[in-house]
């Protein structure tokens, strides 16, 4: 508080995770500075109704009908989610389990995992999923722990013939952070959404000058989605001061 009061912060822009943001909303309403968010995508986060808070991302509710449409295709009537057990994980599963019901696919278990699992608790997880009836796994946790449960997916045998592995939009959009061996060895098969962002001469030109902002360094991913969004956030905001100055 005394920092945002003393340097004059007009806006903050971030934070990285759901978590994060949930607290500094609260910070934004005590010192009356606006949190502009580009990956805090938790369903949860609108329900605060903070007038200081403005997400430039996809809530993740927006991915529920997506999946839905991708279970229906398939003919799969029963789906076991697999999750982080914190905010970001939590927040997505009451919007799926309705419009589950609402399509008639039943959500028999859920399978809940914590953010600092030992692989040991992972295995314990999986090997118990493999008891199941039901084939079909919709996974959403964060990237580095998703890495870690299809890593040992595929060394007890559940990435094979048999087995329907779905993951959310915040593990399809984070691929670049990847081990890309963890993606050939490991998420072979796996259904994944991901946010469509519509080829344009616009964007050809940014990644371009994005690229070439850093001519000496090697750029060694594409631009995600999350990178799209935060350049949108940091440019809104900069309209907006230019708008507040005249």
């Amino acid at each position: 508080m005394e920092l945002l009061k003393t340097e004059q912060v007009h806006a903050i822009l971030g934070p990285l995770t759901s978590l994060q943001a949930n607290f500094l909303i609260h910070l934004g309403e005590e010192a009356h500075v606006p949190i502009l968010s580009f990956s805090a995508t938790s369903p949860s986060l609108s329900s605060l109704r903070s007038p200081y808070f403005f997400r430039a991302a996809l809530n993740d509710s927006s991915q529920v009908q997506p999946i839905t449409a991708i279970i229906q295709a398939f003919g799969w009537k029963e789906v076991v989610p697999i999750y982080t057990e914190n905010e970001y994980g939590e927040g997505l599963i009451p919007f799926l389990t309705d419009t589950f019901q609402e399509n008639e696919i039943r959500v028999l278990y859920k399978s809940t995992i914590r953010p600092v699992a030992s692989d040991e608790e992972i295995v314990a997880a999986l090997y118990k999923l493999m008891t199941m009836l039901t084939r079909v796994f919709l996974v959403h946790m964060t990237c580095s722990l998703s890495a870690r449960l299809f890593t040992k997916a595929n060394e007890i045998g559940m990435m094979s013939e048999g087995y329907v592995w779905i993951i959310t939009d915040g593990i399809t959009n984070s691929f670049n952070f990847f081990d890309p061996s963890i993606i050939i060895d490991s998420m072979q098969g796996a259904i994944g959404v991901q946010p469509h962002v519509p080829k344009s001469k616009k964007l050809e030109d940014f990644i371009s000058r994005w690229k070439n902002k850093t001519p000496h360094e090697k750029i060694t991913s594409d631009l995600n989605v999350f990178g799209l969004w935060a350049y949108d956030a940091a440019t809104a905001w900069q309209w907006l001061l230019r708008k507040l100055a005249r």
